[in-house]
């Protein structure tokens, strides 16, 4: 039997026992938690020992809505614009041209993180970086999308497929031509056309694998898993049969706009999830796109949008009776619905399929998940609670950034916009938050930062030229409550609260170390702290 002994700091997240020494991990599970004399006794002589001092150890954190596939293909396959930080175009330029000339063999590029703002640009700015292949520019939100003229060609988008899919989602010119631009469910579309090979992906899914390692997430959820490559269960099966993936990740299962039949396609999720679940691969649900967002003009929202009058945003599924047989239909197969639902409108149209959908099936505890929550009303909140729903907020979205904040305003005036992004009032109601990043779609991804930001509504100092970015102050948290967002309630959301989410006997015994102490230390301490390992079935699978 192979045993470890763990001392340090342990803050358990066990409301029965918060705090301990020392931890004696038995086949990759918890066997004590409590004094270092007792876990030495309880040992074997040959147990390995991992002593990290007067370091914190906290149960290993979890992150509730990302996407694996695409994170790796940013690291290591496209042009990485997020490093610019606010839109510079000639910056854009230049790092774009640098990676096509260290990546001539490529049949098409991408670049992504572009930040859009009010000069509009269209598919000539692409053609004058490159015109002899195909080059896409992606927002950092994923939810828009620029083409040059030899991509508009290559995925088939001309005055036909624009006037299909309409000229909200794909813009054109004054001759009705596509001038480059598309958003929502086009992008959708064209994604899996840049899919890489199989073996690729999997080497893909290894190097996102290794950046939640780094940054000290143990586990986390795939928001939509073949988003971005349609094979991807296929390849995190691929890679827990060969042994190499260790991250464990809980998989939600996209569907399509308004599916044409919600009994047959959770047949299929179930399906998927015979054939490739296992320990460190399981399908837990179902993902479906309510809206776009805020700042692309397609978030759904309660109300007009202030700058344009008449139009309230993009609703995606929105066919009522489908999303409650869906969730009827998931509810029996122990699934649950886990939606993007970034605008008011979109989060109050889900709640009543949902309170719909629990008349039918008596189930009170499905755990669907409501993720980015822009905007939410009071009403909205307090429903959120009773349906049992679990709220996925983004504490990194939360500060007001100059220019991005100006536009939200611009859009939906000040009043809505002061009220973004909700969090204690989620947990006032008796909801079960949980933090999400939505990484890499947005680029932080850090649980130090995280914790200040839930706390402070604000950057951290010193960033943005030490500007004040505090915003709906009266949303801050607890570090207590930012700490069950990260662990116990994520492991609830995923059905998995008897397995992960604290530091207790018979519990899987992951977790992650830190040099600091996030319930105590001073918040500014706190934003500069530093990992020191992460722990994965009480195995270091990283150590700063």
């Amino acid at each position: 039997m192979k045993q470890t002994l763990v001392f340090g700091n342990i803050i358990t997240m066990d409301e029965k026992r918060p705090f301990a020494k020392a931890a004696l991990v038995k086949n990759g599970v918890f066997a004590y938690i409590g004094s270092a004399e007792e876990a030495k006794r309880l040992a074997a002589a040959d147990a390995e020992v991992l002593d990290y001092g007067e370091n914190f150890i906290y149960p290993g954190f979890l992150e509730s809505h990302c996407h694996g596939y695409f994170a790796g293909d940013r690291a290591v396959g496209q042009a990485n614009l997020m490093q610019v930080g606010l839109t510079d175009y000639v910056k854009y330029r230049e790092i774009i041209k640098e990676f096509i000339a260290k990546n001539p063999q490529r049949k098409f590029y991408v670049a992504a993180g572009w930040a859009e703002n009010e000069e509009y640009v269209t598919k000539a700015y692409l053609d004058d970086i490159c015109s002899d292949k195909p080059l896409l520019m992606q927002t950092g939100g994923g939810h828009s999308m620029l083409l040059n003229t030899k991509a508009l060609e290559w995925a088939g988008i001309d005055a036909a497929y624009a006037k299909k899919m309409g000229y909200d989602l794909v813009h054109v010119d004054k001759n009705g031509e596509p001038d480059g631009y598309i958003c929502e469910a086009p992008v959708m579309e064209l994604m899996p056309k840049l899919s890489a090979t199989f073996e690729e992906a999997k080497n893909l899914l290894l190097a996102w694998q290794e950046i939640a390692f780094k940054n000290g997430y143990t586990a986390v959820a795939d928001a939509g898993t073949e988003i971005f490559f349609k094979d991807s269960a296929r390849a995190y099966h691929a890679l827990e049969e060969e042994g190499k993936l260790k991250l464990r990740t809980y998989a939600y299962i996209l569907t399509e706009d308004n599916v044409a039949d919600p009994k047959a396609e959770v047949a299929r999720v179930a399906a998927v999830r015979a054939n490739y679940s296992g320990e460190y691969f399981h399908v837990v649900g179902i993902k479906a796109f309510l809206d776009g967002v805020t700042e692309a003009h397609t978030g759904w929202q309660n109300q007009d949008y202030a700058d344009q009058p008449g139009y309230h945003g993009v609703e995606r599924f929105n066919d009522h009776d489908k999303m409650v047989q869906l969730i009827a239909e998931a509810d029996k197969e122990g699934l649950s619905v886990h939606v993007h639902s970034e605008g008011g409108g979109a989060t109050h149209f889900m709640l009543g399929c949902i309170e719909d959908a629990e008349k039918i099936t008596g189930d009170k505890d499905q755990r669907n998940v409501l993720a980015h929550l822009h905007f939410v009303t009071e009403e909205d909140i307090r429903r959120m609670a009773a349906t049992g729903s679990v709220p996925a907020v983004p504490p990194l979205w939360t500060a007001a950034i100059p220019g991005f904040y100006d536009i939200e305003v611009k859009y939906v005036g000040e009043e809505l916009a002061s009220q973004s992004y909700p969090i204690k009032s989620f947990f006032d109601a008796g909801a079960c938050p949980v933090f999400h990043s939505d990484y890499p779609v947005s680029p932080s991804f850090n649980i130090p930062i995280s914790i200040y930001m839930a706390e402070t509504r604000a950057l951290p100092k010193g960033m943005l030229d030490g500007a004040d970015t505090r915003h709906n102050v009266k949303e801050a948290i607890t570090r207590e409550q930012s700490l069950r967002a990260l662990t116990i309630n994520v492991a609830h959301a995923w059905h998995q609260e008897h397995r992960l989410g604290s530091i207790e006997f018979g519990k899987i015994a992951n977790m992650t170390v830190y040099d600091c102490d996030f319930l105590h230390d001073d918040i500014e301490k706190v934003a500069q702290a530093n990992l020191i390992a992460t722990l994965v079935d009480g195995k270091e699978v990283y150590k700063a």
